[in-house]
């Protein structure tokens, strides 16, 4: 069938007398049209005959037909041309100005509909926009135009504004000239609506159109001689301003906000609620200027939070009398004083909300919202309105939230004793924290709280938040509710044993949940008295068929057993132990509460070891399966293992579990299962003879470089057979597992802990049997030798074998002379067997004295000029290390080279930092002297190399004599010479990794001297400033805390691009961009980064997030993806300050995400690096859709919108956001 002939059939349907035909043809339209679009396009008259079809059936009068012909109308302007979509504007806006009330109603939706489904690529969009705007800008100029289509007609304004900002920037009428007098409209309605699309157009005006605004609307209508009317109306304009612009409000604010507070004070209670809902937008989005205001803001929210003229009481005292009397009386009151037109509750609401903005955009007033704030959020926890009193709660949890992020450590002083009365010294004064007088106000605080969720009554919600609110004040402050536990026990009781409806499970679970953290975080002595009384509802939980209900009472034995180990009695313990055994042998148990019934035994074994003792352990045949999910499971016996005293056999059926687990394949669950295993073994208390033979063949499969951390547990495994059944274990190992050791001991692949593990195994094998060492020396020669050179690391094969030695002593002597053979004068042995003899003659003269083979050292020094750098290296390793084995007797020489000999000097350098490296600060006191001088003059070289050898030198002297070589260093910060100041910041940084407590009292003095180099001319000696902030940040954070007002100016300027650092060079044909500011930059960002976790409390949050901002557009992929982790982290220490910059943070995140443009130059590596860099951007745009609150971050919920239906990034997105 042709296109024409299937339209021809629709419209003949589309024009039948019968309603559910009409219905039908607009069905069958809309369902042509998203199959395929075409079938819609071909015959123009056809195609104008349809679309005049649907345009008449918007006039039917069967409301079910209208609201089909909007689909369809939504369907059709993505694809209908242009003198069309004119037609159906043109029409729609006719039908919204004329008389007929459901018409316009109709066209209002239809418009909406358009301007909502229109494509935003394409030209379709732009030619809407400038079809329809005029037109819907024209109709609010018409003064005959209906409130009711105005109202619509903001509405559509809106949608194009927050849609396509772009098209519609350049018109002939300003939109702001033509909104700004609808805020005078009589309809209260109207001037609302009004006031929102004005404030979403004003981003996109002139500025002189804001200025023009400012004056003669905003100023006058904030003075007292303005009317009500116009006060609440200009009022709640410049909240929707400071919403959508605040950059453009935000100078003004000098001049508004004085007038917002005084008008706050007027006898009007819609215009006392719009002042504090424009001071909340106000300090949520400008919060640089509205600061000098903060304290009076701080009043009026103090103010109104407890304004509610309906209740007779009157002060603060009364108030919480009211809320201490009992729940009748609090219910008498209510029904007296409930009122439908009551609408205090909203003030008290946003004055409320306003606090919680206060406090979640300013941990530097910490101290100031405890001492005014706080009492009075206490004082209002009974607030009659149950929607008021669930918002104070949550304002005091954001302060307890906040309080934990920013408020430093608890006191130690501040932990109650059972007494409930705090250690303090006689006579000391305590230093005002947060933490310090949250503890003050924990009783009022307590008591306030426990006494609304007393009664039965209450509902769940209500108790709900209650128990949360609990919860975060135990984890801020651990056992701060001691004198309030038969309290606290009585209300549980009262929530569990009420039944567990669905409706009353997660009631129940939060308070579990509370009940577990109690009992965690006090001692037995503060709840003992009430245990009995509560335990049989939390025995009834455990048989609860509910999961999460089961879960948590499994949970509050885990921590009641934790807490009171060792249990020696109580009926309560066998119980626990047949509900776990019950759950644990069902197959078909909720896999969370088999977790916690696993972990429950676990503890039972731990605490109640005598009782556990008695029992035919069962349980452990239930536990140790072999299929489903085990990794509980190997934690528990791990658990049990290592801190519970029992037999060989249960020791024996254990390890043979985990024998079979490890012949599993994958890789899930093994480095478990080997910390298992390693112990149980601990546990035996001798090991059965047949047990290695039985286990080595399973570990000879993990001994493959194919997964390093697997290969180092299994090493570490038979290092331990061998140290504990030597006599039975070394055969096997010997037969089965060491020619596999030895053809990875040369693998470039192992570093680090792996390797250690490897070292560790030689140590355990030597010592196992002392006649191996003779063997293993040659063999692990003779395996690196076969290997392929770019497979073999000299250097591991070296430490293998001073291990050998260092173990095994007797062999030292032939070891020696068995490889000083190479080292000859007239030996012709290969370059790889002389570098290998360097390096284990530096591995065995680091213990070993080797002065009498003076001729050794004299031989590595030799080759100090050898042609390849390969055994330069190795000649320098050699030589420090033999220095080692004795300091007086060779250092002498090697300080002779350093200051005499250029030729050898960067070498003699090399061996200096080994002898530093490997030395004792004992042994190095003895010589620091002789060796500070050379190193010093060497480091005013201009060769990077040699000044950065010479720094970790310099650094690691200064840590053994602080007050010698600290002012030493702390004089040199001066020197004219830049590559001098150079070094003394790497020596300072290298100082940070390992330096006592000592010698941070001596560094804290001086530290800023040597950070106040980043603003040193040179910029070399800047990149060097940052990174020792960054490493003194990272390891001594303390030492800068104090220091961040005076740091942070020049740390701010550093992230900045510097112009006059970036220069053009030539490549062939093409020209390069080269800035060289971009590593000090880089480091600057990674600075940051590590400020934001160790020094957060003194950032300000707001300064810090600009600079972030500017990170997110820089040209560098690396800076973004620092900026990328920042943003990660800034989600979840500071989501409130961060959730108001998302818009502003859109622009740069959507460009991270587009990709590279693909051009025939574009290599893979390019678009691998794109996908990083979007990757990265993924994991930043998730955590923020978390914080995002709907509604105020229009432009980031469309970006998060469109990622989450991208093909591409769609399904890792939504992977993310739900992880």
């Amino acid at each position: 069938m042709t296109k024409t002939y299937i339209m021809n059939g629709l419209v003949e349907k589309m024009q039948s007398p019968d309603q559910d035909f009409r219905y039908m043809g607009l069905n069958d339209l809309l369902l042509e049209i998203k199959q395929d679009p075409s079938s819609f396009l071909g015959d123009e008259a056809t195609e104008n005959k349809v679309l005049r079809q649907v345009l008449a059936l918007v006039e039917d009068k069967i409301s079910e037909v209208k609201n089909q012909a909007v689909k369809c109308l939504g369907q059709l302007i993505k694809i209908i041309r242009e003198p069309q979509m004119e037609y159906v504007v043109d029409k729609l806006i006719d039908f919204s100005a004329g008389k007929d009330e459901e018409l316009r109603d109709i066209a209002g939706l239809a418009l909406k509909t358009i301007t909502s489904e229109l494509p935003p690529e394409g030209k379709i969009a732009q030619k809407a926009c400038e079809k329809l705007t005029p037109k819907l800008l024209g109709q609010l100029q018409n003064s005959d135009t209906p409130p009711e289509t105005i109202i619509e007609t903001l509405s559509i304004l809106s949608i194009l504004i927050s849609r396509f900002p772009g098209y519609l920037v350049n018109l002939e009428t300003q939109p702001i000239q033509v909104l700004t007098p609808m805020l005078s409209h009589p309809r209260p309605a109207v001037r609302k609506r009004a006031i929102t699309t004005l404030a979403q157009f004003l981003p996109y005006s002139q500025p002189q159109q804001f200025t023009e605004l400012l004056n003669t609307y905003v100023v006058p209508g904030l003075t007292p001689s303005a009317s009500l009317e116009k006060q609440r109306t200009i009022v709640q304009l410049v909240a929707a301003v400071a919403r959508h612009s605040p950059h453009q409000i935000a100078p003004a604010l000098s001049e508004i906000t004085p007038s917002i507070l005084k008008d706050s004070q007027r006898d009007d209670e819609e215009l006392r609620e719009s002042c504090l809902q424009a001071l909340e937008a106000l300090v949520l989005r400008c919060p640089s200027e509205i600061s000098p205001f903060l304290s009076s803001i701080i009043q009026v929210g103090n103010q109104y939070i407890k304004y509610d003229p309906n209740y007779a009481g009157g002060g603060d005292d009364e108030d919480e009398e009211m809320a201490d009397e009992d729940d009748e009386d609090d219910e008498e009151l209510g029904d007296e004083y409930e009122d439908d037109e009551d609408t205090s509750y909203k003030i008290r609401r946003s004055a409320t909300k306003l606090l919680a903005a206060v406090i979640a955009t300013r941990p530097e007033l910490l101290t100031t919202i405890y001492k005014e704030v706080s009492p009075v959020l206490i004082s209002r926890f009974g607030d009659r309105e149950e929607t008021v009193r669930l918002e104070v709660w949550a304002t005091y949890g954001v302060l307890l939230t906040q309080t934990g992020v920013y408020g430093g450590s608890p006191q130690s002083s501040a932990e109650y004793t059972v007494g409930g009365k705090r250690k303090r010294e006689e006579g000391m004064e305590v230093e005002e924290t947060p933490y310090s007088l949250l503890q003050s106000q924990v009783p009022s605080l307590a008591k306030a709280l426990l006494n609304q969720i007393k009664s039965p009554k209450t509902p769940a919600p209500t108790l709900e938040a209650g128990f949360s609110l609990l919860y975060k004040l135990l984890n801020v402050l651990p056992g701060s509710l001691a004198n309030q536990s038969a309290q606290i026990i009585a209300n549980a009781k009262s929530v569990l044993s009420t039944s567990s409806r669905s409706s009353s499970a997660s009631l129940q679970v939060t308070c579990m949940s509370f009940l577990a953290l109690f009992f965690s975080k006090h001692p037995p002595a503060v709840y003992a008295p009430q245990l009995d009384s509560i335990t049989p509802f939390l025995l009834q939980a455990l048989a609860e068929k509910h999961p999460r209900i089961a879960s948590e009472a499994f949970r509050n034995f885990c921590a009641l057993l934790n807490a009171m180990q060792p249990v020696k009695g109580g009926q309560w313990v066998d119980r626990v132990y047949e509900e776990a055994v019950r759950r644990l042998s069902n197959h078909d148990t909720d896999a969370e509460v088999r977790a916690c019934a696993e972990d429950c035994v676990g503890d039972l074994w731990i605490a109640a070891t005598d009782i556990m003792k008695t029992k035919d352990r069962k349980e452990w045949e239930y536990i140790c399966r072999t299929t489903g999910r085990t990794d509980g499971a190997v934690q528990v016996v791990t658990k049990v293992a290592t801190r519970v005293e029992i037999d060989d056999a249960w020791v024996n059926g254990s390890v043979e579990w985990v024998t079979t687990l490890l012949r599993k394949s994958g890789r899930i669950g093994k480095i478990e299962a080997f910390n298992c295993m390693g112990a149980l073994l601990r546990r035996y208390s001798q090991i059965p003879a047949d047990l290695p033979a039985n286990l080595i063949p399973t570990l000879k499969a993990y001994v493959t470089p194919a997964d390093i951390l697997l290969l180092a547990a299994a090493l570490d495994i038979l290092s331990l057979l061998l140290e504990l059944s030597p006599k039975a274990t070394f055969p096997e190992v010997e037969r089965e597992v060491l020619s596999d050791v030895y053809g990875i001991a040369y693998s470039p692949l192992l570093s680090g802990a792996p390797f250690q593990s490897v070292l560790d195994f030689f140590a355990a094998l030597v010592e196992a049997d002392m006649q191996i060492a003779t063997h293993v020396v040659p063999n692990l020669v003779s395996a690196v030798e076969k290997a392929p050179k770019n497979e073999a690391s000299l250097p591991n094969v070296a430490k293998c074998v001073g291990q050998v030695v260092k173990s095994q002593r007797a062999v030292a002597a032939g070891t020696i002379a068995e490889f000083a053979r190479h080292l000859k004068a007239g030996s012709k042995a290969k370059s790889s067997q002389v570098v290998l003899s360097l390096l284990v003659m530096g591995e065995v003269g680091r213990f070993i004295d080797m002065s009498p083979q003076q001729d050794i050292f004299n031989q590595a020094i030799d080759r100090f000029t050898h042609e390849q750098e390969e055994v330069r290296t190795a000649a320098a390793f050699a030589a420090g290390n033999i220095a080692v084995g004795n300091l007086h007797h060779f250092l002498p020489s090697i300080v002779k080279m350093v200051e005499h000999n250029q030729e050898k000097r960067l070498l003699s350098l090399y061996a200096l930092k080994e002898i530093v490296t490997h030395c004792s600060h004992g042994q190095l006191e003895t010589v620091a002297e002789m060796i500070w001088k050379p190193l010093f003059e060497n480091s005013e070289n201009q060769e990077e190399t040699t000044r950065n050898v010479a720094a970790a030198c310099l650094g690691k002297l200064t840590t053994t004599q602080p007050a010698r070589y600290l002012p030493q260093l702390q004089n040199r910060i001066t020197d004219p010479n830049p590559a001098t100041r150079a070094t003394v910041l790497s020596a300072i940084r290298y100082t940070f990794a390992e330096s006592p407590s000592s010698f941070d009292e001596l560094l804290g003095s001086v530290i800023l001297d040597f950070l106040s180099l980043l603003s040193d001319s040179d910029l070399t000696v800047r990149r060097l400033a940052l990174s020792a902030l960054n490493a003194a940040a990272r390891s001594k954070p303390h030492l800068i805390r104090d220091h961040l007002p005076t740091i942070l100016p020049s740390l701010y300027k550093e992230t900045r691009v510097n112009p006059d650092l970036i220069r053009t060079v030539q490549m062939g044909p093409w020209q390069h961009k080269v800035d060289d500011g971009l590593e000090a930059r880089k480091t600057a960002y990674e600075t940051l980064y590590t400020l934001l976790d160790t020094c957060l409390s003194k950032l300000d949050l707001h300064e810090f997030l600009g600079h972030v901002a500017a990170g997110l557009a820089d040209d560098s992929d690396e800076v973004k993806v620092i900026c990328h982790m920042m943003l990660f982290r800034l989600a979840q220490v500071a989501p409130t300050a961060t959730a108001q910059r998302l818009d502003d943070l859109t622009p740069p995140l959507e460009k991270s995400m587009k990709g590279p443009t693909v051009t025939k130059d574009t290599v893979k590596q390019d678009l691998e690096r794109a996908a990083e860099l979007q990757r990265s951007t993924l994991r930043a745009v998730a955590a923020l859709s978390k914080i995002s609150q709907p509604g105020a971050s229009p432009k980031f919920d469309a970006f998060v919108a469109a990622t989450q239906k991208s093909a591409e990034w769609g399904v890792e997105f939504r992977e993310l956001v739900g992880a």
